[in-house]
């Protein structure tokens, strides 16, 4: 291999791994600064799937498909942590029978999430599997733990 090879190689090589260092990071982070996003649309959109965020002090919409691994784990987590949180609501969204709903809100991929507050705000959003302590933190914070039981 010439020297020129060698450094296409390598530029290719750190570019990748820049690439891939950028999605690990940014994977299942809650993110609440997503700039160009229509608030009122999204709640919007999410309204017309039923998603009722007055009935809890967090709504945690999940856009999930069935061969998604880390959506089953991801529903097991939320399932598991409204059993100490009465106040969370979670919503389960078939990404592949809600197309128009996938377009309209962007979701690029399984599973993605949005935390709505009772009054419907966008707290946040996720894409990939959430981060567990990010989670629970923001669970814990807008869904306090009820009486253990």
């Amino acid at each position: 291999m010439d020297s020129t090879g060698a450094v296409v190689l390598l530029v290719a090589l750190v570019v990748a791994g820049l690439a891939a260092w950028w999605l690990r990071s940014r994977s299942g982070a809650v993110r609440t600064d997503r700039a160009g996003d229509d608030v009122t649309r999204t709640t919007d959109v999410l309204r017309s799937l039923g998603v009722r965020p007055e009935d809890a002090d967090l709504t945690v919409v999940q856009f999930a498909t069935a061969f998604c691994a880390p959506c089953r784990a991801t529903k097991a987590r939320l399932t598991q942590l409204q059993t100490s949180h009465p106040g969370l609501a979670a919503v389960h969204v078939d990404a592949e029978s809600q197309l128009e709903a996938v377009r309209a809100l962007d979701v690029r991929r399984t599973p993605t999430l949005f935390y709505l507050d009772r009054a419907g705000t966008v707290l946040g959003r996720s894409s990939g599997a959430p981060r567990p302590d990010e989670l629970r933190a923001l669970v814990d914070a807008h869904a306090p733990a009820g009486p253990a039981s």
